[in-house]
């Protein structure tokens, strides 16, 4: 299965790639609680729900790269960015 999807993932151009790789790179339970924002010059930006996790994940950050490698190149490293909170309305 990994094959395949490395193979299709070979196809998009290569920020998307990155993109869509990043469940699969950190897995889903970290997945469904982050976001794969950008990439761009090497670095993929990923969006956290707080500071813990940003601290967490950064400790993973290594790994992280090296999974994403494995289906897109170009990944240097990863940055963990903590989630905006939006403002509501009264």
């Amino acid at each position: 299965m990994e094959k395949i999807v490395a193979g299709s993932l070979r196809k998009v151009p290569s920020a998307d790639a990155v993109l869509l790789a990043w469940p699969m790179a950190c897995g889903s339970a970290v997945a469904g609680r982050t976001k794969a924002l950008e990439f761009s010059d090497g670095v993929l930006k990923v969006e956290v729900p707080d500071a813990a996790w940003r601290a967490e994940l950064q400790n993973l950050a290594p790994r992280y790269v090296a999974a994403l490698n494995r289906y897109a190149k170009g990944v240097s490293r990863v940055e963990f960015v903590v989630r905006r909170k939006v403002a509501q309305s009264a």
